[in-house]
């Protein structure tokens, strides 16, 4: 593969990068090189033991050569109290966080209710993240940044494609599809980005020095594939993802390059990252487009205020 490499990432000694979902997949590997250019790293774990055991791994697979700090917490994106508990610990002990990496995620699962009675895929891809970007924004907005700014990286999928938006039944009562409701929060997922951007911009306060920008991993061989698979109580589906894994998937490392980008390279606010190899789903990231329903700026304003009401948080922009 040629483009794009973790090779030409800046060194990030000094910087403070929140990941969610750090423990497994592209939040590990995202972690992996953040810390090896000299980022401290914040893994915002739902189970702070895998969390400590893949930043014990990451710490024995660097050897002898020197890495940034590695912070596990607790942050279960399914629980609003969770998700405020792990962004006033944040305001405790740093004063400011360059990069924000939305990437914690569930996919194609059985219908279910997180917590505070959200349908999971919505209120954890979606909601939770909404919840933490809102609640950490001083924080981001208190920073020299990467680069120029501060960044929210939000991590969506081709899958945002199948998504539609209802909002008649945001929570899936009347009827569920678990391919479509993931679908339609990887949609929530790049309106919310493209909304904060277009809100940043519109922003009289000058000062605001945070950029929002949005990316898609390809097809990666990832954890995510695998627990869709089991959770489906299919067989099938379980050998479908894991086979799919095997031939289809770019490696972890691989798909984690648009993150990295997105995070650490010269890119506008408002940018779609994604892989530019065969149908976006593999290769070296680029500067890609997704689909028209993504820049509806209606249904962003709507999907917004709808946000701010099931979470209470509010943003200053």
């Amino acid at each position: 593969m040629s483009g794009w490499t973790t090779d030409e990432m800046p060194r990030l000694d000094g910087k403070t990068v929140v990941v969610t979902g750090a423990n497994s997949g592209l939040g590990y590997e995202g972690t992996r090189a953040f810390a090896a250019k000299g980022a401290t790293v914040v893994l915002a774990c739902r189970s702070v033991g895998r969390g400590e055991g893949a930043a014990d791994e990451l710490r024995a697979d660097a050897g002898g050569e020197v890495v940034g700090e590695l912070d596990v917490r607790e942050c279960d994106l399914a629980s609003l109290d969770s998700v405020a508990a792990f962004a006033e610990g944040l305001r405790d002990d740093y004063d400011a966080v360059d990069a924000l990496c939305n990437n914690a995620g569930v996919m194609a699962i059985p219908r279910s209710e997180t917590e505070d009675g959200f349908e999971t895929q919505f209120g954890v891809n979606h909601l939770g993240h909404f919840a933490l970007t809102g609640r950490v924004f001083d924080l981001l907005n208190a920073a020299e940044g990467i680069e120029g700014d501060a960044r929210v990286v939000t991590q969506s999928s081709g899958a945002h494609e199948s998504g539609e938006m209802d909002f008649s039944d945001l929570n899936w009562e009347e009827s569920y599809g678990k391919w479509k409701a993931y679908g339609r929060s990887k949609l929530a997922n790049l309106l919310f980005a493209y909304e904060l951007q277009r809100r940043i911009d519109a922003a009289s306060d000058d000062d605001v020095g945070v950029c929002s920008v949005a990316c898609h991993p390809g097809y990666a061989d990832t954890n995510l594939q695998i627990r869709t698979g089991e959770e489906s109580g299919n067989p099938l589906m379980k050998v479908g993802m894991r086979l799919a894994n095997a031939v289809l998937g770019q490696d972890a490392a691989t798909g984690a390059l648009p993150m990295l980008y997105a995070t650490t390279a010269d890119v506008d606010g408002g940018a779609y990252v994604e892989p530019g190899g065969l149908l976006n789903m593999r290769g070296a990231p680029t500067i890609g487009r997704s689909n028209d329903a993504s820049y509806d700026r209606e249904d962003a304003r709507k999907l917004w205020e709808y946000s701010e009401e099931a979470t209470g948080v509010e943003f200053p922009v």
